[in-house]
């Protein structure tokens, strides 16, 4: 089993929605084109998370996973710098997913915050289902799979990365704990020599004693470098850490995203579902005809009359996509009756034109060339096998599941 960075190593992934529009690309696929240059970066269409929810209605899944795959692509997220797959073409999710429900308490699942507020706006839907309830144990697995220490995410998202830590630290508990840890533990320790033997001591003390993170940081680090150890001793080291056992899977971080929330055309959360989304592949004219109709301040009913950016649906939209001296313009115009919202809503249909066009160009390309889609995500699919074959490897020895 080779060794894994695991805070060099992200994990994230939507659901197959279809076709994506501007909040996905400034929310999340932005960030994802910053980060695959700066880690390891594994991105997963979560096929069957889909079908937690949408269990009823799967005539379509292919195509919307294929339309995803477009947007994505298009968007600039590069098959040479990231691996994209589909998790259903990667088994090995479901092996673990079924491996952690062994342990996972009921009542973990049930606290996990989003299973009441989903069922709510669904009640037209049955959503007692295990599929639902175990939701957030796939999520996890989806995560430990890779040893993904790294998870970027939006707040909403937190207590999922809580509960994935949470089932990671109780796995590393019951199974990190092999006979003899300490003395193997300690012999280690003796392996990497008088000089560094003795800093891991010393930071593994403070840590320990005084609470030193910073300390434990250092001797993460210190452990990374170390070439005279092998791959089971160093694991067990970074678990003699923190005073636990060998760590097998590693506990993912979130990485908040600072990007902007794009509210819908109508002011409401930007989605398929409201019927108020700017589309990544809408065309220019239907861009200008989807911000045209677009509510404004509720007290501009004369193009007289003064308004009040703050509280008009198209100003966070001129936020993030006009320069400060249009913002500027825009704000003491519709303050002071200067210009009509027409007028206020045209250089914002200019920049939304302008950023999409070439993802749209690149867009037609991946649309004429299905095969080419498939493929890399068939060929992501491999990588992220390999990785994943490594991890459940070490998981099956740990449950005593080992019979060569």
């Amino acid at each position: 089993m080779s060794f894994v960075d695991s805070e060099r190593r992200v994990l994230s992934g939507m659901r197959p929605s279809g076709r994506l529009h501007i909040g996905h690309y400034h929310g999340v696929l932005k960030n994802w084109i910053r980060l695959q240059h700066e880690y390891e970066c594994f991105f997963c269409i979560v096929d069957w998370h889909a079908l937690t929810t949408d269990y009823d209605e799967v005539s379509g899944i292919s195509q919307l996973v294929m339309d995803m795959a477009v947007d994505w692509l298009a968007a600039g997220v590069s098959p040479s710098s990231a691996t994209l797959f589909i998790q259903s073409q990667v088994p090995e999710h479901a092996e673990l997913h079924l491996l952690l429900s062994m342990i996972c308490p009921l009542g973990w699942l049930e606290r996990v915050p989003s299973y009441k507020e989903r069922q709510e706006p669904q009640q037209s839907k049955d959503l007692s289902t295990y599929g639902f309830l175990g939701y957030p144990l796939l999520q996890a697995a989806d995560i430990l799979l890779y040893r993904a220490g790294v998870v970027p995410v939006g707040v909403d998202q937190l207590p999922h990365i809580e509960f994935c830590r949470d089932i990671a630290r109780r796995f590393n508990h019951m199974y990190g704990r092999e006979p003899g840890f300490e003395l193997k533990a300690e012999a280690a320790i003796v392996k990497l020599g008088k000089k560094t033997a003795t800093l891991y001591n010393n930071l593994r003390r403070a840590f320990q004693e005084q609470g030193d993170v910073e300390a434990l940081e250092t001797a993460r680090a210190l452990l990374k470098d170390q070439q005279s150890i092998t791959l089971g001793d160093k694991e067990r080291l970074f678990g003699y850490l923190e005073g636990g056992g060998k760590v097998i899977l590693p506990e993912p971080q979130a990485l908040l995203s600072d990007a902007p929330k794009l509210s819908g055309l109508d002011g409401r959360k930007m989605a398929k579902s409201n019927g108020n989304a700017i589309f990544l592949r809408d065309s220019s004219s239907e861009v200008e005809e989807k911000i045209k109709r677009m509510p404004t301040d509720p007290a501009r009913v004369h193009r007289n009359d003064p308004g009040e950016p703050e509280r008009c649906p198209v100003w966070p939209l001129h936020q993030v996509y006009s320069s400060a001296d249009t913002c500027a313009w825009v704000q003491q115009g519709c303050r002071e009756a200067g210009i009509g919202c027409l007028e206020c809503k045209g250089p914002l249909i200019d920049a939304v034109c302008k950023e999409l066009q070439p993802i749209q160009l690149r867009a037609v390309d991946y649309q004429n060339s299905p095969d080419l889609v498939r493929n890399i995500l068939a060929e992501g699919a491999e990588h992220a096998r390999d990785e994943a074959r490594e991890t459940l490897s070490e998981v099956r020895l740990a449950l005593g599941l080992n019979y060569r």
